[in-house]
């Protein structure tokens, strides 16, 4: 267990009463000196060389409404990047209007696995299917909802940005 401060203890309450977001994450974590995965749980990551994560497994977090995310490699220190499996929810209220959207630190790579993706980044609407890659800026303002009736499944890879403010 990660010994923790006053400081720490408190953001890890505040962090688990408020909307996680993938730049809060990584900057307290920063300012902290920690990884964002002791902000999660309390427990430091461990292992260097590599990490594996058998299918269904993977630690849960809580970001969007609906969305089930799961943190591939949560034990594996000194990340270069956090990967995800997340799953969209198809939900019908969602399919008229504009679709949410957020920003977050670094670069985002998205491997759809199954079902349909409308994503929305800027002004730019695409629909992508099994198969499909996308590779964006996400700290500019970009969204996502699951189409064609069905839960959207994909691997979420969150490259840090070496060169953002400290």
């Amino acid at each position: 267990m990660t010994p923790w401060n006053s400081i720490s203890k408190k953001l890890h309450i505040e962090f688990n009463h408020c909307a996680k977001t993938v730049t809060f994450l990584y900057r307290a974590a920063e300012k902290l000196g920690v990884d964002m995965i002791d902000l999660l749980t309390g427990e430091n990551p461990h292992l260097n060389g590599y990490s594996l994560v058998r299918a269904g497994d993977g630690l849960a977090i809580k970001r969007r409404e609906g969305f089930e995310y799961l943190h591939l490699a949560p034990t594996f220190r000194n990340k270069l990047c956090e990967p995800f499996l997340v799953t969209a929810p198809y939900l019908a209220e969602e399919q008229e209007g504009p679709i949410k959207t957020s920003q977050h630190v670094g670069q985002e790579l998205d491997f759809i696995i199954s079902g349909r993706l409308r994503f929305v980044y800027e002004n730019h609407t695409e629909e992508l299917g099994a198969g499909d890659v996308l590779l964006y800026d996400s700290s500019k303002s970009h969204g996502m909802i699951a189409i064609d009736g069905e839960p959207c499944k994909f691997l979420a890879i969150v490259l840090k940005d070496k060169h953002a403010d400290k």
